[in-house]
Order: C-alpha cells, then structure tokens, then sequence
C-alpha cells in the first residue's frame, strides 16, 4: 500500500521568499526566515530562495525585488511568500510591488495578515492570504 499524499516528498510548487530587514536585530529576521520555510513545510511548497532586502526601499526596484521579479519570470516559479504585506515596503510601493508580482502571474501568499479581533480583544488566527491575478 502506497504511503498518502501528505506523507511523500514533493517537488514544488517552486516559491522564493522576500524580506524587509529589521531593524530590531539579527534573531528576528532568523525568525522571520524559518516562519517562511515551515509555513513552505507545512503547505507542500518548494521554497528555494530567500530575498532579503537590505537598504531602505525608496524605490520599487531595489536589488532584492528585482531579483525576486527575475526568478518569478520563470516559467516554474509558482510565487512569493511573505510573513506579512509589510514586507513589499510601505504603503504605495507595497501596492505598486503587489501588481508587478501579479503581473508575471505569480501568487502572492501572505503568511499572517492583519488579524480580526473577537470581542474579547483577542486577535482571531486568519488563514493565509494567496493573492493571484483576476483570471488566472
């Protein structure tokens, strides 16, 4: 009898992450980095590289995301994953970076997103977003 599904190496769906480097230190963008790898673990994809962005984002094209678009323009690569939407930038340049992503027709998965709260004040665990263009 052949094992399950869930129980079997896979190979893909190819995904890269992205990162803003914190500020806060060294030990929290670990941490950032192994939430990216066991959310892949955990959801049977293929995370096979990690872009850090190191300098302040001014621009939509800094080092760091003009090397994820180049590795999201091949014809394997499924998407990117993100710890949260933070880490496109801010504001503006997050929604502009949102829409070249969408725009090579890769998804977009966002581990944790802002989280609803019950009436209590208690934030409510959300499931991951997965953005993907309309039509696709």
């Amino acid at each position: 009898m052949q094992p399950i599904t869930e129980c079997r190496e896979v190979n893909g769906p190819y995904v890269h992450g992205f990162l803003r480097r914190t500020t806060i230190g060294g030990a929290r963008n670990t941490a950032l980095a192994v939430a990216l790898a066991e959310f892949c673990r955990q959801h049977e994809l293929s995370l096979c590289g990690l872009f850090t962005e190191r300098e302040t984002p001014g621009e939509a094209h800094s080092r760091a995301f003009a090397g994820l678009l180049d590795v999201l323009a091949l014809p394997d690569a499924y998407g990117v994953v993100l710890p949260s939407l933070s880490h496109l930038g801010p504001g503006h340049l997050a929604a502009g970076r949102e829409r070249q992503i969408q725009a090579l027709s890769s998804r977009l998965l966002v581990i944790r997103s802002v989280a609803p709260r019950r009436s209590n004040g208690h934030p409510i665990e959300p499931d991951p977003i997965v953005r993907q263009r309309s039509g696709a």
